[in-house]
């Protein structure tokens, strides 16, 4: 399936890194650019793209209006929110609006077309500039940093209310982050998901540490 993108910022610096970003995509086709808010509904209606990649911050019309008319309008469009605002606030109501992707602009390029390809399938994503050195150690499952952070939460054996506050997310954005860790590890639930990742080595086991 080939993927049919709009990208919508107003910065050309960023449509180009952009366009050379998934240029070694070949099964993403960038069909309309938009270089202002309220040029993104007119080009959806005429490229009928399958994912709208949109900034927040625009002349014309904000992303978070955006959101809201291409759910209203085009509910079958993927939208993701590409921006390089990292308040919470601007994370949950994008989320709220309809958005099913939130990622900062400092996400390492080699992950944009992965993004996108989890957005047409459905997936919620959430990706963070800030890198642990644990991130590395969840690689092989496709983990996002948040992901990370939400597992080891939950092998601290808190709950959705507390790892939402810990976060400054609301609890039905946990209960998404949770429903991608359950995916992705292949588990039906928070105990299965702990059992796996210890498992594997992804958390270190507090039966099994050492002590000096």
């Amino acid at each position: 399936m080939r993927i049919r993108l709009l990208v919508a910022d107003d910065h050309e610096l960023i449509l180009a890194a952009v366009r050379t970003v998934l240029a070694d995509a070949p099964d993403i086709e960038i069909v309309a650019e938009a270089h202002s808010g309220s040029e993104v509904l007119p080009l959806v209606r005429r490229a009928m793209p399958d994912v709208a990649l949109l900034d927040l911050r625009m002349p014309g019309m904000d992303g978070l209006r955006c959101l809201e008319l291409l759910r209203e309008r085009h509910p079958s469009v993927k939208a993701i929110v590409f921006s390089g605002n990292e308040e919470p606030a601007a994370v949950e109501a994008s989320l709220a609006r309809g958005a099913v992707a939130f990622i900062q602009k400092t996400i390492n390029p080699s992950d944009l077309a992965a993004v996108i390809r989890q957005a047409v399938a459905g997936n919620v994503f959430f990706a963070v500039s800030i890198r642990s050195p644990v991130d590395a150690m969840y690689s092989d499952w496709d983990l996002t940093p948040r992901e990370t952070e939400i597992l080891v939460a939950l092998a601290g054996g808190q709950s959705n209310k507390e790892i939402a506050g810990q976060f400054c997310l609301s609890q039905q954005t946990i209960k998404y982050h949770l429903t991608n860790i359950y995916r992705k590890l292949e588990v039906g639930s928070r105990t299965e998901a702990v059992r796996q990742a210890y498992e594997h080595g992804l958390i270190e086991n507090p039966v099994l540490r050492v002590t000096g």
